[in-house]
């Protein structure tokens, strides 16, 4: 009789704190959905106010994000911080990094990004020929109107920072309690849902499944803001300074008028090719040394996630994780606006 009172005794536990995991999901979901809210709200009252008084200005690449990002990173993000920071967090462990595996790890995070922005590309270009129309690639779109100094404040100086301390920091402090896996992807999928369209969601998602895995395993946000400000300085920089460099539709058109024309364009764009060139090494061997570097990983288990102190059922994860006010409405929110981007 005492063994059936201490099971049912178990089992009431068990679901008070499935319920009370349920909850703490449902809030961390719903505080990121008003501070996309908030952000969506400081954007568009400036974007309206220059649009109505001094609509010049958004012709202007350089002005035009400005005015988006500035109140973002100013008003918006800062107000999401502080809206998260309401929930109960947990220090994660430190331990530290050295030189050859931040150096490993980044090679591996090369190989994410390009892999599984190739698997995304392939499908939006599905999704084009489907609906008759290629889906814009609002990364390009930016990149290819602004100027190489606003792309260094963006991508390389803003995003990492905001980003990496909203989705791994914030995000893992709040949900390691419950296992480094349940952590690492909800860091993983919020953050690739926040991009708002396939394109970046796909590479988005796997990265950030990775990084939030390096930043459960250090303790140290830096980390991951370093191996984030390098990918997206050779994504966003150097990638953008090379397509200014050359025009490969240009290219492509001097490759069907015939022979003699293509030769003239090599000879008078030879440096820019040849830096182009040494650029698709670069990713193709980082495709193949990260991809063998994370096969090998995963074959040698280095994977590990190690349970949280309070641990929730295997059959219940996702429904404990996702299914609940608070996140659903998140997911919802930012599927819908990933469909509306893919028919823009």
């Amino acid at each position: 009789m005492d063994e059936i009172n201490d099971y049912s005794g178990m089992q009431e536990d068990r679901r008070e704190q499935t319920g009370a995991a349920r909850k703490h999901f449902s809030r961390l979901g719903g505080m990121f959905i008003i501070g996309t809210i908030v952000i969506y709200a400081v954007q568009l009252i400036p974007i309206t106010l220059v649009k109505l008084f001094k609509p010049e200005w958004m012709a202007d690449g350089n002005i035009a994000l400005m005015v988006s990002i500035l109140p973002m990173y100013l008003i918006g993000m800062p107000v999401l911080i502080l809206l998260v920071k309401t929930i109960p967090a947990e220090t994660v462990e430190r331990h530290p990094m050295k030189a050859g595996h931040f150096i490993l790890s980044a090679i591996m995070c090369f190989a994410i990004v390009y892999i599984s922005n190739i698997v995304g590309n392939i499908f939006t270009v599905i999704i084009g020929i489907l609906k008759g129309g290629a889906v814009q690639n609002q990364v390009m779109a930016v990149t290819e109107s602004v100027s190489m100094w606003t792309i260094v404040l963006y991508m390389v100086i803003c995003a990492p920072i905001m980003e990496e301390y909203i989705f791994r920091k914030l995000i893992v402090d709040r949900t390691v309690r419950y296992g480094q896996g349940v952590a690492v992807v909800v860091s993983g999928l919020m953050f690739g849902l926040f991009h708002g369209n396939l394109n970046q969601f796909v590479y988005a998602f796997v990265l950030g499944v990775f990084l939030a895995f390096l930043y459960v395993k250090t303790g140290n946000i830096k980390i991951t803001i370093a191996l984030h400000m390098l990918i997206n300085f050779v994504g966003g920089v150097i990638s953008s300074g090379l397509m200014r460099i050359i025009d490969l539709e240009e290219l492509q058109r001097y490759a069907l008028m015939g022979t003699k024309d293509m030769m003239v364009f090599i000879q008078s764009n030879m440096a820019g090719l040849a830096a182009y060139m040494l650029f698709l090494f670069f990713v193709v061997g980082m495709m193949l040394g990260g991809g063998i570097l994370l096969i090998v990983c995963l074959a040698k288990k280095k994977f590990i996630f190690e349970k949280g102190r309070v641990v929730i059922p295997v059959g219940q994860r996702f429904r404990t994780v996702i299914v609940n006010v608070g996140m659903m409405i998140y997911v919802i929110f930012w599927i819908v606006m990933i469909i509306l981007q893919l028919f823009m």
